[in-house]
């Protein structure tokens, strides 16, 4: 009988070395996932204010400060040619038009 008990209490040292081992193994992972699932969460709140805090700015963006001068009327036919680019210089001058703009009308009215 001595060798069975032996047996056995070697066979109950095992098992309870390997169900140890087994729990440690267990908490260890768990911890892991645990951290692992924390960090994903975090990620996922900064990118989600993130999202939020730049939605408003998007909402309410400044409105341009320049807008497009309206197109310039039809030059009437056998009309003063110097009143006209006077009048096409002074909307330059008053930053109406950009050079670009100008360039375009006078070549207009010069024809």
């Amino acid at each position: 009988m001595p060798g069975l008990l032996r047996g056995v209490a070697r066979t109950a040292v095992i098992a309870g070395t390997a169900s140890a081992v087994n729990g440690r193994v267990q908490r260890r992972q768990a911890e892991r996932f645990a951290e692992r699932d924390a960090h994903i969460a975090a990620e996922r709140q900064a990118a989600y204010q993130q999202e939020a805090y730049a939605q408003p700015q998007q909402q309410y963006a400044q409105p341009q400060q320049y807008q497009q001068p309206p197109a310039a009327a039809p030059a009437p036919a056998g009309g003063d040619t110097i009143q006209q680019l006077k009048d096409l210089a002074d909307l330059k001058a008053q930053g109406i038009l950009t050079d670009e703009e100008f360039a375009a009308q006078k070549a207009r009215i010069l024809g």
